[in-house]
Parts: C-alpha cells; structure tokens; sequence
C-alpha cells in the first residue's frame, strides 16, 4: 500500500473504529474498567521522571507499574480539538475541529459511544469551559460533570477529584462477571452496577494564569507553572488510588497530557500557535492487561488512545498502542491560518527525525536536539511517510469551517478568561503570508488585545490592534477589532476610516459588510443598518451578529413579533444566556404567546438560579394557562423588595380563590394593603374578590 493511501486512510477515514461490524462473537474476555486522565497543557518534560524542574511522585509511581512512552505527542496543542482526537482516534482534518470553541459534529463516533453500546457505564468530569458539553464531547457518558463553582471557567484538579470521589462512593462501581463471552451477555440499553466503568477525568490547573495553591506556591514561587503541576500530581495520585479502591475486577489506566506549554520557548509562551516540542511533545502512561512495563521509544500520537482503549474493551483491536506498531506521527496547528491566514503549519514525526512545514520545511533530530535549535532541513533525508504526510496532510477550507459566534457574550468572555479567543471574521489567505514562527513576538500582543476586546475595554485594545496592523497590514481580524472598538466608543470617523481599510484587505467580505451595518445600527443613522442586515441575512440566514442586531433593530421599529423570530432562531445556533431568555419572553407575553414565553421563562428560571427576577411574570402565565399550583409556586418566590411586588399579591390572591385555600380573604386583603395604582383598580373590579 502506498503511503499517500496510509496517511489519507489515517486523517481522512472514520477509521476502523466508526465503520467495521461489531464482531458477532468476541472472544471471552476480562474487560476492565477503565480510567483514563487528560492532564491539560502539561509538557513531556514536567512529568515522570526525567522532569525538570518540578517532582511528579505520583506520576512517576503509575508510570513505574506500566509503559511510559517516552516520544508521544498530541494531534493539535489545543484542548477541544486534541480531546477529539483521543475520542474519536482521528486527526483533526478527520474530525473537523482545528481550534477551541467549535462543536464536534454529532456524526463523528466517540469512544464513549462505543463503551456505552458494548455495556460500560461510562462517566466524564471535566475541568475547563473549554470542554463544556455544549461542544459536542457529551455524547455516550452517562454522566457529564461541566459545573464550575460560583460561576467560574474551570476548576482545581482537588474540586474535580473530589466530585469523582464521591461520585465512585455513591454510585457503587462494581464489575464482577464483566466476561463478555458473547454479544447478547450484557444489555447495550441498560448498563448495572455490575457492568465495568469508562471514566474520564480531565485536570486544568497548568493552564495560564498559574495559581498553585500551597504548599506548591511556595515551592515554585519563580516557576508558578510547576507549582500548578506540583499541585495536580498530588490530586492524580489520590484518584488513582480512589479508583482502584472502588472499583472491583480488573482495571485499566491511561493518563496523557493533551498538549504542552511554550514558556518562551521559540517565542511563544502559551499554546496554540507553533508545533514545537514544548506543546507537541506529551506525557503518556498505559497501565493494565497486556501492558509490559517499561518504557517505548517509538513515536506515537495521542490520537491512537482511542483505539487502545477500544482494544481493551474487547471491541477493535486494529491500531491499538497495546501491540506497540511505529508509525509516522501528524500534526497539526492550524489556528494563525484560521484566524489570520497566516501560512498553515504541518508536523511529521518519523522515529526521532521531526519534520515542520509552514512556508518553509523545517528538520530537527529531537533526540539530540530536544531544543529544536538545530535545523537540519538543508541536508536532512526525510523518510517517504514523512514526506507524503507533509504534503498531502488536508489544509482546512475557511468556507468550511464553523464560526464562533454562536457563542453567548458570556460564554466568550469564559473563554477569554481561559486565554482562548477566537478570531471574528474570515482571513484573507494570500501568496507571501507570514509563518507563525517569524510571528511569535506578536502573539502576547494578540493574544492581549483579543482579551480586552471581548472584555469590551476598547480604549485599551485599540493601541494594541493598533500595533498588530503596523506589523501584519493584512490582518482583518485586527482591522475589524479596531473599527468596532472605535464605533463602540462613538469614534464614528475612526471607525468608518478602519472599517473602509478593512474593505481593503478583504474586498466584498460579507463579514466587512455585517460589521459596517453593525457599525450603523449603533448609531443615530441606525436606520442605514436595516436593509444592509436584511441583505446579509437572506444571503447568510445563519450569520448570528447580523440575527441579533436586525432583532434588536425590528424591536425599535416597534416590529415584535419580527423580533421575536429573530430571536428564537438565533437562540437555535447558539446558546441563549438568562437576561436574553427573559427578554424574550417578555416579547413573547406582549404578543400573548403564553406557551413560548413560559418555557423561555423556565429555560431563564434554570439557567439563573436564585438570581431569577421574573417569577410574577411566570406566575401570570401559569396562571393564564390555568396551572395553579405552579402559578401559586412562582408568585410565593416574589419577594417584597421585587417592584411587581403589588401584582405578585394581586395574582397571588386570585389564585388562592381558585383553589379554594382557606386564607383567601388574608391575601386579598394583602393585596388591598399593598396595591399600586395598577392593581387598585383590578381589585376593585375584581369579580373573583366579591
């Protein structure tokens, strides 16, 4: 077979894994439950025992009983779409999702879905908005922990390991008799007690900002960042111990780092950008049956987790880390290309010998030269699956890719808290475009203005976007930024200058043309907006920015039942946060549509909490829809302090006639205690009263 057939089989396939039959008949074996524990941004070298700078006990005790491999390395150094890669055991020119804050398509098959079906129970805690359920990695867990304390976007390795504590006491975790000696001995429907555990668990404390808690804090006072995984070791060692205490019969471990950290290394400090050792090179541990200990030296990528873990559940063996196969290793790092069209940026790992193509090929012997300070592209003899990897690897189609502005501006503001912002419009790709590596000391400046935009600072971001189009003159993200911070701050001939340089660098963009009528709808011509965002709208009837602002539009033309519509579709392409919720069903109550605005209302009520402010509005609608009990429910959560306080009574009296509760006269005359000028006159004509 020939290696262009091999590699596109590898990236492009849905792989053995989502394709071949179940077998009729597998074979009677043991199937353990299975653990597996994603250590997020940790390098190679910041785990196990060849660290440096920091001590991993607990690591290095699990990787002692197993296999370390001492050359893996993930598909893409973002955590989205490396996560998809281990469970889905494709690339990500196989999955699709090449950046953070994209969804998995429900078509792609995850690991989870293939243990469920065969008879696990299978659980997922994650730590990270950036793995939220909303993105698509739910699917096939039985349960899926995102909750993140007092509204926070992540939590400490210690809060999830003690959910997953409790969640192993409670749930009694058993898996005796988990011999599966043929396919009808287990129900695919309805996993017991009995059947073994797929558990997931992934840890986020190594991520920027770096906060370790003490002791670790005063260990690594200069390095924070080794105090971080100082600091999740500790918790790793207490949930594998937890683990093997609960569950009963036989167990199986994996334990990965989904990708690494710059720390200054070739310029970039975090992740996402480059495809050097520092975020590509990742810890990797297999413990359990049919794992020899020690350690490999074949290079393996992270994505093959999948399939190990397929294997184990007796399902498919076929490219299983079990059997140790070598393999030309890709990857990718396409996010300059996304977001600025800056040149993509392949990577192929054959042996020891690192290939990186991104407008240039770059060699390195990581071996010898774990820096990668050494090129050795000028003389370097790449191996055919090298070379083929390289230059058949799928770059991704900007016409393909899925936006992220189906995000709510709260959720964008979670994922700017975590460092991850996402790019506002569609790159121009050109001939000459610039390497992310000869970029690198732009990206804390890009990174910083990304930040403050979502944040709405714009007097502070507009003198780093600035700067980002003095060195990159190309760069529509930037330009775009600048001109809506500019209209944002009433700057309406800035804005309108940078909005006309941007018309430049992208001519007939529809994503210039949506902000220029983003740019009028904000202002006193906001009439100039309406047929530009009519037109974007019927060429683009997914384009969320240009949905929302023609809603907010038709609602001051006084249109609201058009406005209600835009509304409601945009809340199918994204997620809709409690304030939006309740206005929408204030819009919808005007319009008397009483079931649509009470299941907005509930939608509201659940994602607020306590927070909640509309329960006289819920209670009127209950009450309209002759849902008593849950009208009295809702009206008796209205507080005094509430302003709609009077009409609370009001309804609330109403409906204790109704239900014939024996303190009516007390709340009607409540009611009458306390009435405003607009229940004064409903009580009195009030027929329910006399």
């Amino acid at each position: 077979m020939k290696w262009k057939s091999i590699v596109a089989i590898a990236i492009i396939a849905t792989t053995s894994a989502t394709c071949r039959k179940e077998p009729a008949t597998p074979p009677a074996v043991q199937r353990p439950s299975i653990l597996f524990i994603t250590l997020d941004t940790t390098r190679a070298d910041a785990a196990g025992p060849e660290a440096i700078g920091v001590t991993t006990p607990s690591f290095n005790a699990l990787a002692a009983r197993g296999r370390r491999f001492r050359w893996a390395y993930t598909a893409v150094p973002q955590t989205l779409p490396s996560h998809t890669s281990m469970l889905t055991g494709l690339y990500p020119a196989g999955h699709g999702v090449h950046e953070n804050a994209r969804h998995v398509a429900d078509t792609q098959v995850l690991v989870s879905e293939r243990l469920h079906t065969a008879g696990y129970r299978t659980a997922a805690f994650v730590s990270s908005f950036a793995l939220a359920k909303r993105f698509g990695l739910a699917r096939g867990f039985d349960i899926y922990d995102d909750e993140f304390p007092a509204g926070r976007p992540e939590r400490t390795a210690q809060e999830t390991t003690d959910r997953v504590i409790e969640f192993l006491r409670e749930s009694g975790i058993g898996s005796r008799g988990s011999e599966t000696p043929d396919s009808s001995s287990f129900d695919t429907r309805h996993p017991t007690p009995d059947s073994p555990l797929f558990l997931w668990v992934h840890y986020y404390d190594p991520h920027y900002p770096y906060t370790p808690p003490e002791p670790f804090r005063s260990r690594y006072p200069k390095q924070p960042y080794y105090g971080e995984v100082a600091s999740m070791d500790q918790q790793l060692g207490r949930l594998a111990a937890a683990f093997q205490q609960q569950v009963k019969g036989p167990v199986a471990l994996v334990i990965a780092g989904d990708h690494g950290e710059g720390l200054g290394e070739h310029g970039e400090q975090q992740h996402g950008d480059l495809l050097y050792q520092a975020t590509m090179h990742v810890p990797l541990v297999l413990i359990g049956p049919r794992v020899p200990a020690g350690v490999s030296n074949t290079a393996v990528s992270t994505r093959r987790i999948f399939h190990t873990i397929l294997d184990w559940a007796g399902i498919d063996a076929t490219n299983s880390l079990l059997k140790g196969d070598a393999e030309v290793v890709v990857a990718e790092a396409m996010k300059p290309f996304l977001d600025f069209g800056w040149q993509p940026q392949v990577m192929a790992v054959d042996g020891n010998r690192k290939a990186i193509l991104a407008g240039k090929l770059e060699v390195y012997d990581v071996a010898a030269d774990p820096g990668e300070t050494h090129d050795l592209a000028a003389g370097a003899n790449l191996s055919r699956g090298a070379r083929v990897a390289l230059q058949e690897y799928p770059i991704p189609s900007m016409d393909a890719q899925q936006s992220a502005s189906n995000l709510s501006a709260e959720e964008q503001r979670k994922l700017a808290a975590l460092g991850y912002v996402s790019s506002v419009a569609k790159p121009v790709v050109r001939a000459g475009a610039p390497r992310p590596a000869d970029m690198a000391p732009m990206f804390p400046i890009l990174d910083e203005a990304a930040q403050l935009f979502v944040r709405e600072q714009y007097a502070q971001a507009i003198p780093l976007l600035e700067k980002i189009l003095a060195k990159d003159p190309h760069n529509l993200d930037a330009a775009l930024r600048l001109a809506t911070a500019h209209s944002a701050l009433g700057h309406e001939q800035a804005a309108l200058a940078t909005y006309q340089r941007a018309d430049v660098i992208a001519p007939n963009s529809e994503d210039v043309r949506t902000y220029m009528a983003l740019h009028y709808a904000r202002t006193a011509e906001w009439q100039k907006a309406v047929p530009m965002l009519e037109r974007i709208v019927a060429e683009t009837p997914d384009k969320v920015p240009a949905l929302e602002a023609l809603a907010l539009l038709r609602e001051r033309q006084g249109k609201i039942d058009e406005a209600v519509r835009l509304r409601e579709k945009v809340y199918t392409l994204r997620s809709p946060s409690a304030a939006e919720l309740s206005r929408l069903g204030e819009m919808q109550m005007a319009l008397g549509q009483t079931a649509p605005a009470i299941e907005s209302f509930e939608k509201a009520r659940s994602l607020a909490g306590a927070s909640f402010k509309h329960d006289t509005e819920l209670g009127v609608l209950y009450l309209a829809s002759r849902r008593f009990d849950d009208a009295r429910t809702a009206l008796d959560r209205v507080p005094p302090s509430d302003r709609n306080y009077p009409m609370a009574l009001f309804k609330r009296a109403q409906v204790s006639v109704l239900l014939h509760e024996p303190d009516a006269p007390g709340r009607i005359a409540a009611a009458r205690a306390h009435a405003d000028g607009v229940t004064r006159e409903l009580i009195t004509r009030e027929r329910l009263f006399r």
